[in-house]
């Protein structure tokens, strides 16, 4: 059984992973597989690192967190590219699409890790998070076994304990659709400081010592994924088969919706510019001391399979 974890289960941002296990594609690879929640984002690199896990599927960045300088641990493919995390505010506060400004005096609940992504956005766009009285906080509620950060986020800012939040495309969905939220900032599209959306991206990560030893294991993982990603393009309604197995059924309706909107981003390959760019971005939050070889951060030996048919 391989064991694979997500630092958010109710999520579009690691989708194909939960849809590769769940419509079978792990099987087809010989591998029964398992995937779980396991929040926040550093304990779960923490658990890959103390090898409670084979494989995680989170924020490429965020290995760093329990593998300093890529010591450790490898990317094996992308799950999506680009930063996939939205920045929504309080309607009621009446903010517009891309005026970051906002934020002034407010409290932002964003998830541990994925935190340090706002405050570097926010310095990016000359807006100093301490001068400012920006207050960026854990998301009250989203501690728990069986929690979905995004659900979280976006409940907590329902009940008035947040102005705004940056979280996942669900919680974002579900706050513009309960009428509490509103869109600020998608950086992934082209919102914001033009260096965030290359901050991070969704990455299949594996330990050094899982890839030497199991070597099938990881390459199976690779393939059942972009199995995935070629399912989801085909027929994103399949998207919603999944989501009943292992969401709540209104997001579980949700779901597809989300998949068919992310299809353009599902692409396991990992440029070498891709890497520069969030190694930077490393460096400027104090994850990396400095440049690190494209073939310290990526598994190399596995790349030709991104090109490969399946």
């Amino acid at each position: 059984m391989l064991r694979i974890a997500v630092p958010d289960l109710v999520s579009n941002s690691y989708f194909p992973i939960i849809a590769a296990v769940e419509l079978g594609f792990f099987k087809e690879e010989g591998f029964d597989a398992s995937v779980d929640l396991l929040f926040p984002i550093p304990k779960t690199f923490e658990a890959l690192r103390d090898s409670e896990l084979d494989f995680v599927v989170g924020s490429a960045h965020a290995t760093l967190l329990a593998f300093p300088e890529w010591r450790g641990a490898k990317l094996l493919a992308a799950c999506g590219q680009h930063t996939y995390w939205f920045l929504v505010i309080r309607s009621d506060l009446h903010p517009k699409r891309g005026d970051l400004s906002v934020v002034k005096g407010l409290r932002i609940g964003a998830a541990p890790g994925v935190n340090l992504s706002l405050q570097r956005m926010l310095v990016e766009a000359g807006i100093d998070p301490e001068e400012n009285n920006v207050q960026i906080i854990p998301i009250p509620g989203a501690a728990g076994p069986n929690v979905s950060f995004g659900l979280s986020a976006a409940k907590a800012l329902e009940d008035g304990k947040l102005d705004g939040f940056w979280a996942n495309g669900m919680g974002c969905e579900v706050a513009l659709r309960r009428g509490v939220g509103t869109m600020v900032l998608d950086v992934r599209r082209g919102d914001g400081p033009p260096a965030a959306r290359h901050y991070t991206f969704s990455a299949l990560v594996a330990t050094d010592k899982l890839i030497r030893e199991q070597p099938t294991a990881a390459t199976g993982a690779i393939r059942a994924l972009m199995k995935a990603h070629k399912a989801l393009k085909a027929d994103p309604s399949r998207a919603t088969e999944v989501g009943k197995k292992r969401f709540p059924p209104s997001e579980a309706e949700l779901i597809a919706e989300l998949v068919e909107r992310d299809l353009p981003y599902y692409d396991p390959r990992i440029s070498e510019e891709k890497v520069a760019s969030m190694n930077r971005f490393a460096k400027d939050i104090s994850l990396l001391s400095g440049p690190v070889p494209y073939a310290q951060v990526v598994a190399t030996e596995f790349s030709h399979l991104w090109n490969e048919p399946l």
